[in-house]
Protein backbone atom coordinates (compact mmCIF):
# COMPACT_ATOMS: atom_id res chain seq x y z
CA UNK A 1 0.00 0.00 0.00
CA UNK A 2 1.35 3.42 -0.96
CA UNK A 3 1.26 5.90 1.91
CA UNK A 4 1.07 9.63 1.27
CA UNK A 5 2.57 12.25 3.58
CA UNK A 6 -0.72 12.67 5.46
CA UNK A 7 -0.89 8.92 6.16
CA UNK A 8 2.69 9.01 7.40
CA UNK A 9 1.96 11.94 9.75
CA UNK A 10 -1.21 10.22 10.96
CA UNK A 11 0.71 7.03 11.70
CA UNK A 12 3.35 8.97 13.61
CA UNK A 13 0.67 10.70 15.73
CA UNK A 14 -1.05 7.38 16.43
CA UNK A 15 2.25 5.77 17.43
CA UNK A 16 2.86 8.63 19.87
CA UNK A 17 -0.63 8.28 21.39
CA UNK A 18 -3.26 6.02 19.88
CA UNK A 19 -5.92 7.30 22.28
CA UNK A 20 -6.10 10.67 20.54
CA UNK A 21 -9.56 11.40 19.22
CA UNK A 22 -10.25 11.82 15.53
CA UNK A 23 -11.11 15.41 16.38
CA UNK A 24 -7.64 16.01 17.87
CA UNK A 25 -5.99 14.30 14.91
CA UNK A 26 -8.08 16.24 12.39
CA UNK A 27 -6.88 19.51 13.96
CA UNK A 28 -3.23 18.42 13.75
CA UNK A 29 -3.57 17.20 10.16
CA UNK A 30 -5.85 19.94 8.85
CA UNK A 31 -8.48 17.42 7.74
CA UNK A 32 -12.11 16.80 8.60
CA UNK A 33 -12.95 14.32 11.35
CA UNK A 34 -14.58 12.08 8.74
CA UNK A 35 -11.46 12.11 6.53
CA UNK A 36 -9.26 11.14 9.49
CA UNK A 37 -11.67 8.38 10.52
CA UNK A 38 -11.70 6.98 6.97
CA UNK A 39 -7.91 7.05 6.74
CA UNK A 40 -7.57 5.20 10.04
CA UNK A 41 -10.10 2.58 8.94
CA UNK A 42 -8.21 2.12 5.65
CA UNK A 43 -4.91 1.71 7.51
CA UNK A 44 -6.51 -0.85 9.84
CA UNK A 45 -8.29 -2.76 7.07
CA UNK A 46 -5.14 -3.03 4.94
CA UNK A 47 -3.11 -4.27 7.92
CA UNK A 48 -0.78 -1.27 8.14
CA UNK A 49 -2.11 -0.84 11.70
CA UNK A 50 -2.16 -4.34 13.13
CA UNK A 51 -3.31 -3.61 16.70
CA UNK A 52 -3.41 -1.10 19.54
CA UNK A 53 -1.67 -1.84 22.84
CA UNK A 54 -0.93 -0.34 26.24
CA UNK A 55 2.79 -0.06 26.97
CA UNK A 56 3.49 -0.74 30.62
CA UNK A 57 6.10 0.93 32.79
CA UNK A 58 8.40 -2.00 33.73
CA UNK A 59 9.56 -0.17 36.87
CA UNK A 60 6.00 0.09 38.23
CA UNK A 61 5.36 -3.66 37.82
CA UNK A 62 8.72 -5.01 39.07
CA UNK A 63 9.92 -6.21 35.67
CA UNK A 64 12.81 -3.79 35.19
CA UNK A 65 15.68 -6.31 35.12
CA UNK A 66 16.18 -6.93 31.39
CA UNK A 67 18.17 -9.87 30.08
CA UNK A 68 19.22 -10.63 26.52
CA UNK A 69 19.69 -14.38 26.38
CA UNK A 70 21.38 -15.96 23.36
CA UNK A 71 20.29 -19.54 22.77
CA UNK A 72 22.00 -22.19 20.67
CA UNK A 73 20.08 -25.31 19.69
CA UNK A 74 21.66 -28.77 19.58
CA UNK A 75 20.72 -29.15 15.92
CA UNK A 76 18.95 -27.09 13.26
CA UNK A 77 16.40 -29.75 12.45
CA UNK A 78 13.04 -28.32 11.47
CA UNK A 79 11.24 -30.20 14.26
CA UNK A 80 13.65 -28.83 16.90
CA UNK A 81 13.24 -25.26 15.66
CA UNK A 82 9.45 -25.47 15.57
CA UNK A 83 9.25 -27.14 18.99
CA UNK A 84 11.52 -24.51 20.55
CA UNK A 85 9.46 -21.69 19.06
CA UNK A 86 6.19 -23.23 20.30
CA UNK A 87 7.59 -23.62 23.81
CA UNK A 88 9.02 -20.08 23.92
CA UNK A 89 5.55 -18.69 23.11
CA UNK A 90 4.36 -20.04 26.48
CA UNK A 91 7.04 -18.33 28.58
CA UNK A 92 5.46 -15.08 29.78
CA UNK A 93 8.72 -13.50 30.95
CA UNK A 94 10.08 -13.69 27.40
CA UNK A 95 8.86 -10.46 25.80
CA UNK A 96 10.64 -10.86 22.46
CA UNK A 97 12.24 -13.74 20.60
CA UNK A 98 14.30 -13.43 17.42
CA UNK A 99 15.55 -16.25 15.21
CA UNK A 100 18.97 -14.95 14.14
CA UNK A 101 22.04 -15.84 12.14
CA UNK A 102 25.49 -16.07 13.64
CA UNK A 103 26.94 -17.99 16.58
CA UNK A 104 23.57 -18.38 18.29
CA UNK A 105 20.17 -19.37 16.91
CA UNK A 106 17.88 -17.15 18.99
CA UNK A 107 18.01 -13.98 21.05
CA UNK A 108 15.43 -13.69 23.81
CA UNK A 109 14.51 -10.49 25.60
CA UNK A 110 13.44 -11.42 29.10
CA UNK A 111 11.88 -9.07 31.67
CA UNK A 112 12.16 -10.21 35.29
CA UNK A 113 12.20 -8.65 38.75
CA UNK A 114 15.88 -9.18 39.59
CA UNK A 115 18.82 -11.59 39.27
CA UNK A 116 17.22 -14.12 41.60
CA UNK A 117 14.03 -14.07 39.52
CA UNK A 118 16.12 -14.63 36.38
CA UNK A 119 17.95 -17.54 38.01
CA UNK A 120 14.63 -19.13 38.95
CA UNK A 121 13.36 -18.59 35.40
CA UNK A 122 16.50 -20.21 33.95
CA UNK A 123 16.34 -23.21 36.28
CA UNK A 124 12.61 -23.85 36.19
CA UNK A 125 11.63 -22.75 32.68
CA UNK A 126 14.32 -22.10 30.11
CA UNK A 127 16.69 -24.98 30.86
CA UNK A 128 13.78 -27.44 30.87
CA UNK A 129 13.18 -26.82 27.15
CA UNK A 130 14.44 -29.57 24.91
CA UNK A 131 17.19 -29.21 22.29
CA UNK A 132 19.03 -26.27 23.91
CA UNK A 133 22.79 -26.75 23.59
CA UNK A 134 23.89 -23.55 25.34
CA UNK A 135 22.85 -20.09 26.47
CA UNK A 136 24.69 -16.83 26.99
CA UNK A 137 23.10 -14.03 29.02
CA UNK A 138 23.76 -10.30 28.94
CA UNK A 139 22.18 -7.91 31.42
CA UNK A 140 20.96 -4.41 30.65
CA UNK A 141 22.96 -1.72 32.42
CA UNK A 142 20.88 1.21 31.17
CA UNK A 143 18.31 1.80 28.50
CA UNK A 144 19.62 4.20 25.86
CA UNK A 145 16.69 3.96 23.45
CA UNK A 146 13.41 2.09 23.58
CA UNK A 147 10.68 2.90 21.10
CA UNK A 148 7.94 1.06 19.30
CA UNK A 149 7.56 3.84 16.72
CA UNK A 150 8.54 3.22 13.11
CA UNK A 151 9.23 6.48 11.29
CA UNK A 152 8.28 6.33 7.60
Amino acid sequence: MALDNTDKKLLLYLQEDSKQTTKELSYKLGLSVTAVYERIRKLENTGVISKYVAILNRHKIDRDFIVLCHVKLTQHKKEYVLQFEREIMNLDKVTECFHVSGDYDYILKIAVKDMEDYRNFMLSKLTTLQHIASTHSSFMISEVKNTTAIVL
